[in-house]
């Protein structure tokens, strides 16, 4: 590593750390000091902004971001967990270059500082679209709607059923058969979403309590993948309501719950646990779904399991279609996770490592 990019006051027990994590690394990176100044760049990072370090680090890295910078968010949560902390979609805005959006990963460094790494989607640099995941989304649009008609009949079956079970069953029974026939009607209505399905159709958003959400999740959880775990919440009860379709909420945290789950049997041991928690977090803003602007996304809501995490080469691409660890999963959930939270003006993102992974979706409140 040259010394350009160094200032004099660096120990040399430092470069070996700075040499391998930026000479060796195609992606932009930066190392952000304790006291908020940058003290290192590699070659992308001088790159990408047109700058050396020299120019970069003139005053406080901190400063130079925007109030509410979810730049300034990253690098806190990874000092506040310390490890590595992920984001997507974050709007990078520095050292007067013109914004663009890029994926960032957030590491603490032994010596207080924090390594700071950004992956510009498509590797085209500023501005570039993120468009990896339309085609992947499309085929798996096209195939829902020759399944569409052929889920129906079945349903009907199984609803009947339920309605049957429920007129005969005991009285701590009949809950359990009622749930049977509310998911059923609410399969059905995604089904028919899916039959008119297109990338530009937005969801049917009112004001929803996000804790009815996440207590339905949970009841249908306890009865089905989650079943022999430690279910523990920890709940903000004074959020207020956010914006969006009651039924795309329940499929994406009952998604996110059922991952945990899976995750957390994995261990083996019988000592699973999966804890949904609530927060509000002020000054969050994500980019809206048409690029051309930033809304607010304070409403946090977090999915952690204490399995034995997300293996390495599949966190990059984690929300990618057909991208998966399971036997015999297919690889959508996620993604189409990640549709649905972005149809609805908010960010996904997720953190892990062995005995601990936290999903967090930040959602929009009502207006």
């Amino acid at each position: 590593m040259t010394e350009r990019r160094h200032r004099p006051a660096e120990a040399d027990a430092d470069r070996g750390l700075r040499a391998a994590a930026f000479d060796l690394s195609p992606e932009p990176a930066l190392v952000v000091g304790a006291d908020g100044a940058l003290t290192a760049a590699n070659e992308a990072a001088e790159d990408l902004f047109g700058q050396g370090l020299a120019l970069l680090s003139r005053g406080s890295f901190r400063d130079a971001l925007p109030p509410g910078s979810t730049l300034v968010s990253l690098i806190d949560r990874a000092v506040e967990a310390g490890a590595q902390v992920r984001e997507r979609g974050l709007e990078i805005n520095l050292f007067g270059h013109p914004a663009f959006e890029a994926d960032g990963a957030a590491t603490p460094l032994a010596d207080g500082c924090v390594l700071l790494t950004l992956h510009v989607r498509g590797g085209a640099g500023p501005g570039s679209e993120r468009t990896p995941d339309a085609a992947g989304l499309r085929s798996v649009v096209g195939f829902g709607r020759m399944l569409a008609h052929e889920i129906k009949n079945p349903l009907a079956g199984i609803r009947g059923a339920a309605q049957l079970l429920k007129s005969g069953a005991k009285a701590e029974d009949a809950p359990l058969a009622q749930l049977i026939v509310d998911e059923t009607d609410r399969i059905r209505r995604l089904v028919d979403r899916m039959e008119a399905f297109s990338d530009d159709a937005a969801p049917v958003r009112l004001a929803v309590n996000i804790h009815e959400v996440l207590d339905r999740v949970r009841a249908l959880a306890a009865n089905g993948v989650a079943d022999g775990l430690i279910l523990r919440e920890s709940y903000d009860p004074s959020l207020p309501p956010t914006y969006g379709d009651e039924d795309q909420l329940i499929q994406i945290f009952l998604n996110l719950v059922k991952n945990a789950a899976e995750a957390a049997h994995s261990r083996g041991d019988g000592r699973g646990e999966v804890t949904v928690s609530t927060a509000y977090r002020h000054g969050v803003r994500v980019r809206a779904a048409s690029g051309q602007a930033l809304r607010g996304a304070p409403l946090e809501v977090r999915v952690q399991d204490n399995g034995p995490g997300v293996a390495a080469h599949l966190r990059d691409h984690l929300f990618e279609p057909f991208v998966t660890s399971k036997t015999f999963g297919a690889g959508l959930g996620l993604a189409l996770v990640a549709k649905l939270v972005g149809a609805h003006g908010g960010l996904i993102d997720f953190e892990s490592a062995p005995g601990r992974t936290v999903f967090r979706v930040l959602l929009p409140i009502e207006p």
